[in-house]
Formats: C-alpha cells, sequence, structure tokens
C-alpha cells in the first residue's frame, strides 16, 4: 500500500513550503488509493515553540489535508510524536551498538571545535576524525561508569551510494560523502537522520517526499537502512520556493507561515491552486483545480527539478476568482471577523446585531451589502474590512478637504448646486424606495434633463457621501448608507462649500 507522510517540526509556525510537502504527500497517497499520516518531530527540544504542534494541526486542517493517521486522530503505528518514541529509539540504536555499526563518542564540543578548525585551516571538509573508534575496552567501561557525556555515532560505510531518484536519474555519492554522523545527542534525543529512518520503517511509509535539502543526506539514510536490513522507501526531493530574487524563500521576502495567510484572508483553495503550481504542473493551461482534479492530475513525472518563484501577484489573481466564486451569505461568515477585528464592529448581546465605536447600530445586511460592493474588487478577505478601503461605512461624520468635491474646474456655486438638488431629490425618495437602482433613475433622469456633465453631478456626491477620492459609485454607497445617514453627509458637505 501507498503510505506518505507530513513531518514537521515545532520549532515555528508550519511554513508555506511545509504545507506543500504535505499537498503532494496527500494528493500521492489519495490518487494511489493510500493513506497519508502526519508525524511530529520534535526531536530538537532546544528550539521547540510552544503552539506550534497546534498550529501545524490546524494548518492543515485549514486547507483540508485531512490525515488518516497521526498525533491527533491515532492510528495503529503509534505514537506520531517523536518525544514520545524514545524506547523505539533506544531498542533499535542499541542494535547498531552490539553489531558494532555504532559508537559511543565522548569527545567534548571543545575538542571538535579545534578540530573543525584545524580542517577548515587546512582546506578539509569538516568531519569526525573518528578518535573514539580507537577507545579500548577498559576505556569505555570507564568513561561510561563515569556518567561522561557523549553521544552515538553511526560508523558510516566506505563505500560509494546510488539511488535512481524519480526526478533526476541515478545519483551517485562517493566514498566519503558523509562521516560518522550523530545517531543519539548528549540529552538522550535522536537527531533527525535517525528517526526519521526507523520511524519510516516502522509507520511503513513507501515514499518520502521532502524538499531538495535533504538530497546531500541521502548516502546517511541508504547507509541506515542497510545497516538495519530494511528496505527503503521511495525517495522525491521536490524543488526549493524561491523569493523574487530567485533565492530560498525565507522571512526576510515576507510572509512565509501558512497562519500569515490565512491571518490576511487567504482562501484554502486559494493557497493550495498557488503551490500546487510551485514545482508542478500539470501538462495544459489549466491552473484552478479542485482537490478531486488535483488528485485525478498529479504525478511525480510533471515534477520540476528547478526552483519555483513565490509570486505573490498570482496568488492574488487566485484568490480574488475564489472569492468572486462565493456568495454573498458565504462571504459574510468569512469576512465578519475581519470587520471585527479591524475595530469597524463590535459584537452585541444580540447575535445579528453590531455597533460602531460610536454606538451606530449595524446589521448584518448592512454589512451584506458592503461585501456585496467590493466582491469584485478585493484580493484577500481582509480587504473587505480594511479601514481605509471602507472606513466610510462606519463613520459618523467624514473627514477630507473640501477641494476633494469639485470635479474638473468646477465652481463653488456649481457644486453647491447640485449637491443641493442631490438633497432635495434624496429627501423626496421614500425610505421604501431608497435602492442603487431607484436612486440612479432619479438622480441620472435629472441630470438628462438639466443638461449637466454627469461627473458634475455624481463626482461631488460620491464625495460627500464617502470622503474619498476613489470609491464605489454614489448610487451602491447610498444603498448601503441609509437615508438620513446619506442626508447628514450632504449637510455636512454643503458646511464645508458655505
Amino acid at each position: 500500500m501507498i503510505r506518505t507522510r507530513s513531518a514537521p517540526s515545532p520549532t515555528g509556525f508550519m511554513h508555506v513550503g511545509n504545507l506543500r510537502t504535505s499537498l503532494y504527500c496527500y494528493l500521492f497517497a489519495k490518487k494511489n488509493k493510500g493513506q497519508y499520516l502526519l508525524r511530529i518531530e520534535d526531536t530538537d527540544q532546544t528550539r521547540f515553540m510552544p503552539g506550534a504542534t497546534e498550529d501545524i494541526y490546524a494548518s492543515l486542517r485549514w486547507a483540508g489535508l485531512l490525515y488518516d493517521e497521526g498525533p491527533d486522530v491515532g492510528g495503529p503505528n503509534g505514537p506520531y510524536i517523536q518525544s514520545q518514541r524514545s524506547e523505539i529509539y533506544n531498542a533499535e540504536v542499541s542494535k547498531l551498538l552490539n553489531e558494532g555499526k555504532a559508537y559511543r563518542c565522548f569527545c567534548s564540543p571543545q575538542r571538535l571545535e579545534a578540530m573543525r578548525e584545524e580542517q577548515q585551516a587546512k582546506g578539509e571538509a569538516s568531519r569526525y576524525d573518528g578518535k573514539c573508534l580507537s577507545l579500548s575496552k577498559e576505556e569505555l567501561i570507564t568513561l561510561e561508569a563515569s556518567k561522561a557525556p557523549h553521544v552515538i555515532r553511526f560508523r558510516m560505510s566506505e563505500k560509494e551510494y546510488k539511488y535512481m531518484d524519480i526526478m533526476r536519474g541515478e545519483l551517485a555519492f562517493p566514498v566519503g560523502s558523509a562521516d560518522d554522523f550523530v545517531l543519539i545527542k548528549s540529552d538522550g534525543f535522536p537527531v533527525y537522520h535517525f528517526a526519521n529512518i526507523v520511524d519510516d520503517h516502522y509507520m511503513k511509509i513507501s515514499h518520502v517526499i521532502r524538499g531538495e535539502e535533504w538530497l546531500s543526506s541521502l548516502p546517511k539514510h541508504l547507509a541506515l537502512y542497510e545497516a538495519f536490513g530494511w528496505n527503503h522507501p521511495e525517495f522525491i526531493h521536490l524543488p526549493l520556493l524561491l523569493s523574487k530574487t530567485k533565492k530560498k524563500l525565507s522571512k526576510r521576502d515576507g510572509d512565509v507561515s501558512v497562519r500569515d495567510y490565512i491571518a490576511k484572508g487567504y482562501l484554502p483553495e486559494a493557497l493550495l491552486n498557488f503551490i500546487l503550481l510551485l514545482g508542478w504542473n500539470p501538462g495544459t493551461d489549466k491552473e484552478l483545480f479542485t482537490k478531486e482534479e488535483m488528485i485525478e492530475a498529479f504525478s511525480f513525472e510533471r515534477l520540476n527539478k528547478s526552483g519555483a518563484v513565490f509570486d505573490l501577484e498570482k496568488l492574488d489573481w487566485m484568490n480574488s476568482h475564489y472569492i468572486r466564486g462565493k456568495n454573498i451569505s458565504e462571504l459574510f461568515s468569512l469576512s465578519l471577523p475581519y470587520f471585527e477585528s479591524a475595530g469597524l464592529i463590535v459584537k452585541t448581546e444580540d447575535p445579528s446585531l453590531w455597533k460602531t465605536a460610536a454606538g451606530r447600530n449595524i446589521s448584518r445586511n448592512y454589512l451584506e451589502k458592503i461585501v456585496g460592493i467590493e466582491k469584485e474588487r478585493v484580493k484577500k478577505l481582509s480587504d473587505f474590512a480594511d479601514t481605509d478601503r471602507v472606513g466610510f461605512f462606519f463613520a459618523d461624520s467624514l473627514v477630507y478637504e473640501k477641494d476633494l468635491l469639485f470635479w474638473k474646474k468646477m465652481e463653488t456655486a456649481q457644486v453647491v448646486q447640485n449637491l443641493t438638488q442631490a438633497k432635495i431629490l434624496l429627501e423626496k425618495t421614500l425610505e421604501t424606495e431608497f435602492t442603487k437602482e431607484h436612486l440612479r433613475d432619479t438622480i441620472m433622469r435629472w441630470t438628462a434633463e438639466t443638461g449637466i456633465k454627469n461627473g458634475e453631478m455624481l463626482w461631488p456626491l460620491r464625495v460627500a457621501l464617502t470622503g474619498m477620492k476613489a470609491s464605489p459609485d454614489p448610487f451602491e454607497v447610498a444603498d448601503v448608507l441609509d437615508k438620513p445617514m446619506c442626508l447628514a453627509r450632504l449637510d455636512q458637505a454643503l458646511e464645508k462649500l458655505t
């Protein structure tokens, strides 16, 4: 059976690179009627970050990458957190010690540092010199009895290792590609290279999908599988995610964690589609896939070897596409937390009613109208609650310079006349007819009858209602604001001009 796994480390919030790897693991397993697992690799306790494990669970659930086995869902091959698997690692490393395939190393950090400095001074690659291999049995007994700090090292075979990679063809690693590397650290925790191999074997992982940064570690892993007498899984090494400067994507390039993109209002379907195409192509011009279509289309043969550039403009385009595809009710629910976190509205005891900072009541219908206006314009869910974009909907009074009310070379008297006429027309409009359609018909009919240019009416009207140079058209805005609020803002504009 095909079995893949995601194996992130809880040393920080989940990286988008980890999400891409998880997506590929999920798609390959599901396409082949296999199983997808989650394992938490927390052996580096010095870098463990509280809350990071929970963030991994939440990120994968948000993305819809539901695993068949894992720490929080259980399964027959647990525990699925490495720090809870010490007995398994101790048993396996004991086998290697007993067979002479591993040994205890008592070299101090100071000696190892001096050794590396000497090697570097000679222009040599840094590698362990095997000093503790020559310890006598008596010396070992004495050192162990004294409980001297030590690590356990793997005795690397002096041989060439070869591997036929699905993407890259035959890979050859010459003799000396790896030194006698550490298996168990002085704190008793296994290193990645050891725990990873043991866990993949006992969890029956058939395909290991990981970043190309692990290519240089492949001879270590092949040597361990050989030492245990285990069949190794297939290894697939993915290209790096790159910034626009073609360097490895890092925090210096902006947001890199999944939670950053969730917080900004990217939809899971958009982020998944985006990262799907970072290193894989379908062989067609198709760019937008449902999850089912992803599963059907995915294959390793269409993976790219070169790094993939993380282009936010492409992600924004995809996200806006999926936003436009949702109905107003869905978008209201998705955008509501952003309105609240932006401080535009606060909750009340009534779940269908909110208030502005000044205490004005805001209904669901009011918010849904704003969402409807902005739906075609936004790139992210957070844009719905961008105060620079929609703050005027929640303000009791507007702050702007009166010069903004003038369209082109209009005279003050003409602006006053047009806004006064707009106020008269709005006052005559019944509350039941106070809709964008009726208001547009009423005002545009008046401009046509009087011969006034559209801009001479619509520009000052829009500024009077929004206080902004760029905003939705005034009829859409008036449809959201009620009649009293529109009249009050027209009065405010007229006061600026007189």
